[in-house]
């Protein structure tokens, strides 16, 4: 069984404080979304849940073990991110790209195995770039790029997969498609998510739980119905919403009705 929770996790940027105390366990093979206004630490909190920062205070527990005990080969051999943004620098072809999901496993010499390959191939067929598998990626829009990431991340195997804003350069048909695929990886394969998003009506429709964050602390955590409520919704993002059922999809979704400000 796999874990991944945090203990009073706190960090700072420049002295001020981007993390206060931060709790959270993460239950195995659910989805679990991130919301918050701009400049709440959602991303941050994602990047220590994947040692790429380190906390200032507190703990990320990977496994019932410290992640600042655990080196980021054996971290990235549980857990997987999809980044934000997706700029690679280097042209190397999509099939390049995916195949570096397998890094983790390999020796210095040892190169790709039989194994590696298989699962190159159905982290591509999955994700629907096995198509142009030979591109280069500096010549794909955001959004094959970012199809191109997630089959990376998928190619890792990880029982643990960390997506930052997974949907932002897709297109709507796209945005479907690799959400229901990390969906029914977690209901099929017992594979734990974590997403950050903006996008109130997806979170809902997707994730199993929500934590949500105000002023870098948690404000609120639990099913859609416990934490998106009209109440919440108003305090957190200042607008005037409500969860409703949708069913003609037979899904949740965030019915928004306006926004607070007044401009």
């Amino acid at each position: 069984m796999t874990s991944l929770s945090t203990k009073g996790l706190r960090y700072l940027y420049d002295k001020h404080i981007v993390l206060d105390g931060i709790d959270l366990d993460i239950r195995e093979g659910e989805v679990l979304g991130i919301l918050g206004p701009n400049g709440c630490g959602k991303t941050t909190l994602l990047r220590n849940l994947n040692k790429n920062l380190s906390p200032y205070g507190g703990c990320v527990m990977l496994d019932g073990s410290d992640m600042e005990d655990i080196s980021k080969r054996d971290v990235a051999k549980t857990v997987a991110v999809v980044p934000q943004t997706n700029e690679i620098r280097f042209s190397f072809t999509v099939r390049e790209i995916v195949s570096m999901g397998r890094m983790p496993f390999q020796g210095l010499m040892s190169g790709e195995s039989r194994e590696d390959r298989d699962i190159i191939e159905e982290a591509m067929r999955k994700t629907g770039v096995d198509r142009f598998a030979d591109r280069r990626i500096n010549t794909m829009s955001g959004g094959e790029r970012q199809r191109a990431i997630i089959a990376r991340a998928i190619a890792q195997k990880p029982k643990i997969l960390l997506m930052d804003e997974p949907t932002l350069h897709l297109d709507v048909s796209m945005q479907f498609d690799a959400l229901n695929l990390v969906y029914r990886l977690s209901k099929e394969e017992g594979l734990t998510v974590v997403i950050v998003s903006h996008d109130l009506s997806m979170v809902a429709r997707y994730c199993d739980r929500i934590l949500m964050i105000k002023d870098h602390k948690v404000h609120s955590i639990g099913t859609p119905e416990e934490v998106l409520t009209p109440e919440s919704m108003r305090e957190v993002f200042n607008v005037d919403a409500e969860l409703i059922f949708d069913g003609k999809i037979g899904k949740r979704t965030v019915l928004l009705h306006d926004s607070l400000n007044r401009i």
